[in-house]
Order: structure tokens, then C-alpha cells, then sequence
């Protein structure tokens, strides 16, 4: 069974060249899926970047860039393989999952908590690398990350749930390089905003299984918001735009960010939404993907500012 693939897994990757009894792992922690840690590594760096509005770039940035890139990678693994472990029954009735390692059989239930653990002890590592307040912030979202697998059976805003958790990354980039007491405004402000963001594009990923949520009781924004979704969707494509504005006018950023901004929803983001068909699900994936290069337009556009203002000195001005 290890060497097939879910309905979702990339044809193509270098994790199809690892030992065989290696891949299933890889395909736990979803690594031949970057879109995911991208997604949560994003708001890590447009939070660093805000909070840098006014100031400039610091050497130590580099570092603190590392250290969230390696956690996200771990944490988002440690993430889908607890996912998997508490939706193995689920993921078993689903046409697009049931080739997942732990419902098709190619891991074992111990291994998959075996590596768990693994990549938790990665992400502590991490944690350990970074400022006290980022680590106390930090360690504040492990009881909702717990949680969340299980709110697509309680709620019908799991998007939502995923949206505070995934975007915590905001909170803990701005508090990494603040000099003051708490997290800075900002940083708070763009975590709205990537809440509304996250909320915007799972309910797009969450098109792909309408149908068979509709049959397990899997409840998500994509059926509560039925054929109303891209106007809901929409909104909250908007409403995150208002926010990051607000952060970046906050944290001190010229007219040039929002400017950028309202550019990057007219011609990135509407088009996405448009290109999305409701008779394939297909559309919707790829459209979720597409947010990999939104995100990092939007970590562009907050890091103008403090781009310019570590140049000048080099430029003379």
C-alpha cells in the first residue's frame, strides 16, 4: 500500500525518492504539499515585516525568518498528522482522503504518534530559538491547534477556527521582534486580517468535498455558505484587505501599502475567485494554491517600507 497516493498528493515530488517505508511519513506531514506550511509561515513574516515598519530590517530578522520557516514546516507536519490520527475513520469515507497512509494502512496508528512527537520535538526546538515573548505567545495557541480537528463536527465555521489558529503566526513574528512589553497593535490588526484571509481561502479548498461532507456530517463554510459562497468568500477577501490596510497605517507605512494592497485584490485575488467552477472541483484547488502567491504579494507589500528604510543608510539618502 506505500506506494499509492491519496486523490490529492502531487503526481510528481522529491519525496517519491525517498526509501519506500519513508514516504508514507512524508506524506503525513504533508511535505509534498507545500501550500499548507507556506500558508502558515506567511503571516509569521508579515508579521516581523509590520512590526519592522519605521525601523528597518535587522540582522537577527534572518535568524527569526529560519526559525519560523523550519517551525512552520514542523508544526504544520505535526499538524496533519494529528489531523489524520483523530480523522482516520472519517478520512476512510472520504473518495479524495481514504488513500491518506493511516486509512489505507501503510502507518500504523503507534508510528503515526511516534511521529508526532518527532516533529513536536522539532518545534520545540524552534521555540526555544526565539524571544520570551514570542515563546509565550507561542505556546498560548497549543490548546487551540488541539482542538481544532474536531470542530468540523461541531461547527460550521471550522474555516474560522483554522483561521485563528493558522494565523498565530502573526502574533508571534510581531512579538519576536518587538521592543516593547506585549504585542504591538499592529501585529494584532494583521492577525484579523489573516483570520479573515484563512477563513476566504479553505472555504475555496473546502469545495472539493461538498459532497461527501454532505454524506460523513462533516460540517465547513463551503456547504453553509452553499451557492452564496463567492459572495461570502468575497467579503472576507475584502474585509482581510481592510485590515492589513489598517495594520500597515498603524504601524506608521505611507499610502504606497494600501495602494499595493487594493492592487493585489483587484489582480490577484478577484481573479482567483472568478476562476473557480462549481462543476469542478478541480478549479477550487487550484484556486486555494494560488493564495500561496497572494500571501507572499501581501508579505511584499508590508515589507516596502522597512525595505527602504534599511537601503537608505546603504544609499546615502
Amino acid at each position: 500500500m506505500s506506494n499509492l497516493k491519496p486523490a490529492d498528493a502531487l503526481k510528481q515530488h522529491w519525496t517519491d525518492g525517498l526509501p519506500r517505508a519513508w514516504r508514507p511519513f512524508a506524506q503525513l506531514s504533508r511535505l509534498d504539499r507545500p501550500i499548507g506550511w507556506q500558508l502558515l509561515l506567511l503571516p509569521c513574516l508579515m508579521g516581523l515585516a509590520v512590526t519592522r515598519t519605521g525601523y528597518g530590517f535587522y540582522t537577527d530578522d534572518l535568524r527569526f525568518a529560519f526559525a519560523f520557516l523550519l517551525g512552520a514546516i514542523a508544526m504544520r507536519g505535526a499538524g496533519c498528522t494529528y489531523n489524520d490520527i483523530l480523522d482516520r475513520d472519517i478520512d476512510a469515507q472520504v473518495e479524495r482522503t481514504r488513500l491518506r497512509p493511516l486509512p489505507s494502512g501503510a502507518v500504523s496508528l503507534k508510528a503515526a504518534w511516534a511521529w508526532l512527537l518527532a516533529q513536536c520535538l522539532v518545534g520545540l526546538g524552534v521555540l526555544l530559538s526565539l524571544p520570551p515573548l514570542a515563546q509565550i505567545v507561542s505556546l498560548i495557541a497549543i490548546p487551540l491547534v488541539a482542538l481544532y480537528p474536531l470542530m468540523k463536527r461541531i461547527t460550521w465555521w471550522p474555516q474560522a477556527w483554522l483561521g485563528i489558529v493558522f494565523s498565530w503566526g502573526a502574533l508571534v513574528g510581531g512579538g519576536a521582534v518587538s521592543n516593547e512589553s506585549g504585542v504591538p497593535l499592529e501585529a494584532l490588526i494583521l492577525y484579523a486580517g489573516c483570520i479573515c484571509w484563512t477563513i476566504g481561502y479553505d472555504t475555496i479548498y473546502a469545495l472539493q468535498d461538498r459532497e461527501d461532507d454532505a454524506l460523513v456530517g462533516v460540517r465547513s463554510t463551503a456547504r453553509l455558505f452553499a451557492d452564496k459562497w463567492r459572495t461570502w468568500t468575497g467579503v472576507f477577501y475584502v474585509a482581510a484587505i481592510a485590515l492589513w490596510a489598517s495594520a500597515a497605517a498603524v504601524a506608521g507605512a505611507g499610502l504606497i501599502v494600501a495602494v499595493s494592497l487594493s492592487a493585489i485584490g483587484a489582480l490577484l485575488i478577484w481573479p482567483m475567485l472568478q476562476s473557480v467552477s462549481d462543476k469542478s472541483p478541480e478549479t477550487a484547488l487550484t484556486a486555494f494554491k494560488r493564495n500561496a502567491l497572494i500571501g507572499t504579494a501581501i508579505l511584499l507589500a508590508f515589507s516596502l517600507e522597512p525595505i527602504w528604510r534599511t537601503l537608505r543608510p546603504v544609499l546615502g539618502m
